[in-house]
Parts: C-alpha cells; sequence; structure tokens
C-alpha cells in the first residue's frame, strides 16, 4: 500500500473549508479526495462510548450504504473509530483527521494506525493541516475539530458527555452554519447528557438512517430498492439466511432451518458477519 504524503495547493482545497472563520492555510493528504458531488457527514462522539453508542453508530451508517456520503471523523478512540470501520463495511468511502501529523511515525492515536491504512486501501484519505512530523498535543485536537466541521455538510454527534471535544465541534458546526444532528440517549446515562442537551438546543434528533439522509436533503429510497442495494452481491446462500431473519434468530435454530453440516453454517454466518450483513449478540443472530 502507498504511502505518500502529498501537500494539497489552495486550489485543491475542498471549498467548503475557504467559507469557514480561520480556514487552514495547508493541507496534507495521504490518499484521495471523493468525487466533488459526495456529500460530506461528520460523526463524532464519546471516546468511552457505551455499547448503546457503538450500535447506535453501527446501525445508523449501514443504513447510508448505496448513497454518496462520505463519512468524516477524527481517527480517535471510542465513536470515531466506530464511525470509520462502520462506513468501510457499509462500503461508504471514509476521510479520517487526526490530531497530528501525517507521518506515519507520529500518526495518533498509533493504536489506530491498521485502521488508517485500511481507509487508505479502500479509497478514503487522511487529512491534516498540521506539518507531516507533527506530534499531537492538548491543543491540536480542538483545531482540528473546526476542520472537521467545517469540512461536513452536517455534523452527527452520537454520544457525548456534558463537557465534551465533541459538543465543541457541534458548537463549531453551528457558528458555520452546518446542521447539528444528535441520537438521544438514556437520562440516566453520563454519556448521553451532551447529545441530549444538544437536541434541547436545537439539533435534529436522529433515530433511524433516514432521519440522517432527510437532514442531507436526499431523496430516501423505497424499502424493496434499498434492499436491492443492500444484498445484490449476497450468494444464494447468504440469502436465505437473510430470509429466515425477518426476527433475531438463535444459532442453533438457523442451522436446523438451512438443514446444512453445522461447520459449513458457521463457516458461512462468520462470512457473513464479517461483510456486515448480520450481527450476533446477547445468544441471538439478525440482520444489520
Amino acid at each position: 500500500m502507498s504511502y505518500k504524503i502529498e501537500k494539497l495547493s489552495l486550489e485543491n482545497f475542498p471549498p467548503q473549508l475557504l467559507e469557514i472563520p480561520q480556514p487552514p492555510k495547508s493541507l496534507y493528504i495521504v490518499g484521495k479526495l471523493p468525487p466533488e458531488d459526495s456529500i460530506y457527514l461528520a460523526v463524532i462522539g464519546s471516546r468511552k462510548y457505551t455499547s448503546y453508542g457503538k450500535e447506535a453508530c453501527e446501525r445508523l451508517i449501514d443504513g447510508l450504504r448505496g448513497y454518496p456520503i462520505v463519512i468524516v471523523s477524527g481517527l480517535a478512540l471510542g465513536i470515531d473509530a466506530i464511525a470509520h470501520k462502520a462506513a468501510l463495511r457499509a462500503g461508504l468511502t471514509t476521510l479520517a483527521f487526526p490530531g497530528s501529523g501525517l507521518d506515519a511515525r507520529v500518526l495518533y492515536p498509533r493504536s489506530n494506525f491498521p485502521l488508517a491504512e485500511e481507509i487508505l486501501r479502500q479509497g478514503g484519505a487522511l487529512i491534516s493541516e498540521f506539518e507531516p512530523d507533527f506530534r499531537a498535543t492538548e491543543w491540536s485536537f480542538p483545531r482540528r475539530n473546526r476542520i472537521v466541521a467545517g469540512m461536513c455538510r452536517a455534523v452527527l454527534v452520537v454520544e457525548a458527555p456534558e463537557k465534551s471535544g465533541a459538543r465543541i465541534t457541534a458548537r463549531l458546526a453551528t457558528e458555520y452554519n452546518r446542521d447539528v444532528l444528535a441520537v438521544p440517549g438514556s437520562i440516566f446515562s453520563e454519556s448521553s447528557k451532551g447529545t441530549n442537551i444538544l437536541i434541547r438546543q436545537g439539533a435534529t434528533p436522529i433515530t433511524k438512517s433516514e432521519d440522517i439522509l432527510e437532514a442531507l436533503g436526499f431523496e430516501i429510497k423505497e424499502q424493496g430498492e434499498k434492499s436491492k442495494d443492500v444484498y445484490k452481491d449476497c450468494s444464494a446462500e447468504e440469502l436465505a439466511v437473510l430470509k429466515l431473519l425477518n426476527e433475531p434468530c438463535a444459532r442453533d435454530i438457523l442451522i436446523r432451518a438451512l438443514q446444512k453440516p453445522t461447520h459449513e453454517t458457521n463457516t458461512l454466518l462468520s462470512i457473513m458477519e464479517i461483510k456486515g450483513l448480520i450481527k450476533e449478540e446477547l445468544g441471538g443472530i439478525r440482520k444489520c
């Protein structure tokens, strides 16, 4: 895989970044920018996510497959990384804006370097205004956040404590005249206090993928058309499994219903989970 850092000339800057106060003076990139007609959606949230936040993020992004949407986030641990991975599984381009330079020796966080490589492998990009050898500092993350907000048509906050970088990014998005979207959460959860406050302040509540599509101005596909896009590359065996999963089903019931050797069915289910078609949790398997 090629890892070549290039400096974008001013005329090649994404035009939306030139609209914000204090636009970046320079941009470095590894990979390539998506087509000009792409719609950028920032997906951000807490590093200390809950299982609810993880599943909400994954399901919402999975429902965007087939649309020309680019998922933008900060490559951080937590919801950022979950968003990037969910985008890759859904076949969406994703852009990562780390709070460091792009040189492989300083890219932050180091534990997400394999994720950065996968983003590039699948046609996405890493972008930073910092010099390639710049190491992340406390102040570089809020500075990075203004670019994430400015780059996008809308910012989706999945989970955020009352005081968090995600809420700062949402405030910047409002100042830049971008839409702010937020996933409602439990009134008892510290991780949802920030998102619930955003909704009270006027953010659009998001409870399904169609809410995001509507906010981004898309005409929502009919369910049959959408299903056709999602499952067009499935094998006959995979379609047989999906047909049985109109509601969550235990693994042993699926094995009996498919009437195939147990090891073959387990292999099939593992492949489908890797492809993002199904998910197993709490002893049951469901469609994604």
